[in-house]
């Protein structure tokens, strides 16, 4: 871009990085929506993690879903650090850990590349596993990063395989890549340097948060490494996600940019073996870029100058050949990557970028579309506030999705149960943003939903029958107590409990409650909401209160809990698989619940439920049943139809939940079902 821009241009150019502001706000997300993604990944690690101190593993997510994207490459990553052990830098630090509770190891870089080394065990000690991946060199034990890769192989999900120093695979419908991970406290004299080079940013406190957590180790090693299969790498995964926090938001939707860039411009239509950029190189250029000082003000209005900058710097890099790791600049992270004829193919095709100069990002389609109606009217007028770009209810939305994504602590007990009410109740204690408040509330909700559902199946083996009952009767409790606190629809998990301890007219009162509140005009469920009416109900109000009053959520079903004893084939079949529960639209199993309980009550109540159930089913448009869930929600109507001796339409549904995107991967009990029509 012509530096020397006359004022008409440079206002145009302004308005441009406004419009860009405003789209990007809306593609990647607000200042806030970054905010409280972030905040709320983080509310759940440390619950997960505080709970699981006594096992030998902790699992902590890293990547750009964990940095607040949500764009559709934006996959999940965790690191599994396996804590009982400890990596040291030199023999000196060895007292400044538990020799009784670590398993210490060293730190042998002396013939590896920048960036890498072997890991030496000093005393022979570590874990069974761990030490199924030793090897012996020179007469000392070192920890072989390929062999621990297939050690820890069967402690990863089904289906995975090996990339990288990850296992890679499909849970849920979205990707995950999952490493095994060594933990140093301290931080490495290769990157000492780094400290010295951090004048402006990022600040001294964060630098010093940064240093004081030391790194990680994840199992690959360097292609040019003496001993590449048994080298490790140095990763500063952790320090990397406290750069990107520490960004201010222009910063960090540059970053979203050079994401989008990447995706739609350059790797565009390429395989993955033909692709010499990727997503790390984009971050690494941006944190360059913002440490040198390169632009001195990232702003909104500064948003394509912020970008131009970052390009120029890539460009420069692969005409060198060079892209120096941030923490230790002597890693060449282009190394047997980008380099011979495939690097002077990929310097030509940005040079032609640079000399059309910024109106190259037409061809990104997501920017574009941000971008061309300011280059046809210039003086258009753009809007950079966040609350007039997103409606309150499109925000609450988001946050909502976020948070029920995030309620995942695993209780499998009651000791589980309770523990996590005693952190709840430590963490109420202390000063709480609004965000975590509503957090730690959804969790009690679905503490005491669990803890009531394992109280019975205790009082069946260990209780009298007065006390059976008794623990029935604290189940009830603890479920209204539960909707108290939680979403909308959690009052369907009483009619669930009734229905299952057949209290059918019960559970048909908590359902014509239910109806109430699910029918009303300001409900937010599935990205389904009318803002006017949403904003008149609850408009202004903290997320809590909005979280009781008009929002529903999808109901979870834990495959070892038979809530609903018609659903027990699916049960099983998923307990055998990757997931631990169902997750079914509220409605359907409202419309269920009616035609179960109705059976045993009211036949012609029961063929009302049924038609409706079948009307949701047959004729809903992802307003009420998303289309990840239409598998189980057409099964459950198949289900129905079957009980009711509809067999015809029963074959059609189980038919239709075939078609559907097998989210819940149940067509193996599906087709069953269809032969037992045979039968």
């Amino acid at each position: 871009m012509d530096t020397n821009r006359t004022p008409k241009v440079e206002e145009a150019m302004k308005n441009m990085s406004r419009a860009l502001y405003a789209g990007m706000c809306l593609k990647i997300g607000t200042a806030q929506q970054i905010g409280f993604r972030r905040e709320i990944a983080d509310t759940d690690e440390l619950l997960t993690n505080q709970a699981d101190r006594s096992t030998a593993m902790k699992k902590v997510e890293s990547g750009s879903h964990k940095e607040g994207f949500r764009l559709d490459e934006s996959d999940i990553d965790f690191m599994i650090l396996l804590t009982e052990h400890r990596v040291v830098w030199h023999s000196s630090q060895f007292h400044f850990s538990d020799m009784l509770d670590l398993a210490l190891i060293l730190c042998d870089s002396s013939g590896s590349p920048p960036g890498y080394t072997l890991l030496r065990l000093p005393f022979e000690v570590a874990s069974d596993v761990v030490l199924s991946a030793c090897i012996r060199v020179n007469g000392h034990l070192y920890i072989s990063s390929s062999k621990c890769r297939e050690a820890m192989r069967p402690l990863s999900l089904l289906g995975s395989t090996i990339h990288g120093p990850c296992s890679n695979g499909i849970l849920a419908g979205l990707e995950y890549d999952q490493a095994f991970c060594f933990v140093s406290d301290f931080w490495p004299p290769f990157a000492s340097s780094w400290k010295d080079r951090c004048h402006s940013w990022p600040c001294p406190n964060v630098v010093n948060d940064i240093i004081r957590n030391g790194c990680h180790f994840a199992a690959i090693g360097h292609k040019l490494g003496n001993l590449a299969d048994h080298e490790w790498r140095i990763s500063f995964s952790q320090a990397e996600h406290k750069l990107v926090y520490s960004m201010n938001h222009a910063q960090f939707l540059t970053y979203g940019m050079l994401k989008l860039f990447l995706n739609e411009i350059i790797n565009n239509e390429l395989d993955e073996e033909d692709q010499q950029l990727c997503s790390y190189h984009m971050k690494t250029g941006v944190f360059w870029a913002i440490q040198q000082n390169s632009l001195l003000h990232w702003c909104q209005e500064n948003l394509l100058a912020g970008f131009w900058v970052c390009f120029k710097l890539l460009l420069k890099w692969v005409y060198e050949g060079v892209c120096p790791n941030f923490f230790i600049p002597q890693n060449n992270l282009f190394f047997g990557k980008v380099c011979g004829q495939p690097q002077k193919n990929l310097f030509v095709f940005l040079y032609k970028m640079y000399e059309h100069g910024i109106n190259f990002l037409l061809q990104s389609p997501t920017i574009g579309s941000y971008i061309i109606d300011v280059l046809c009217n210039p003086r258009l007028c753009i809007t950079t506030d966040e609350h007039s770009l997103m409606s309150e209810a499109e925000v609450d939305d988001d946050f909502f999705s976020e948070m029920f994504k995030n309620d995942t602590l695993y209780m499998s007990n009651l000791q589980d149960c309770i523990k996590f009410l005693v952190m709840v109740e430590k963490l109420v204690e202390s000063p709480l943003t609004d965000c975590q408040v509503v957090m730690l509330q959804k969790h009690t909700a679905s503490v005491l939903q669990k803890t009531a559902s394992i109280l019975p199946t205790y009082s069946d083996s260990i209780l009298s029958n007065k006390e059976m009952y008794v623990a029935e009767k604290l189940s009830g409790r603890l479920l209204k107590l539960a909707a108290q606190f939680g979403f909308v629809s959690d009052i369907l998990y009483i009619a669930l409990f009734y229905y299952k301890s057949r209290r059918y007219r019960n559970a048909s009162h908590v359902l014509e409650l239910a109806k109430v509140k699910l029918v009303q005009p300001y409900l937010m469920y599935n990205e389904q909401v009318d803002g006017e009416m949403y904003t008149e109900a609850v408009g202004g109000q903290p997320w809590s209160i909005k979280m009781r009053k008009a929002v529903a959520r999808d109901i979870i079903l834990y495959n070892d809990i038979f809530y609903v004893k018609e659903l027990e084939p699916e049960h099983q079949f998923l307990s055998h698989s990757l997931r631990d529960a169902m997750f079914v639209p509220p409605f359907i199993i409202l419309h269920m619940l009616e035609f179960l309980c109705c059976r045993q009550t009211d036949t012609m109540k029961a063929q009302t439920a049924l038609e409706d159930l079948q009307f949701l089913v047959h004729h809903d448009e992802n307003e009420f049943i998303p289309i990840p869930l239409r598998d189980i929600s057409w099964e459950i109507l198949g289900i129905c139809h079957q009980m009711a001796g509809n067999l015809q339409a029963a074959r059609y549904s189980y038919q239709q939940s075939l078609r559907q995107d097998p989210l819940h991967e149940i067509q193996t009990v599906t087709r069953q079902r269809i032969q037992e029509l045979h039968m």
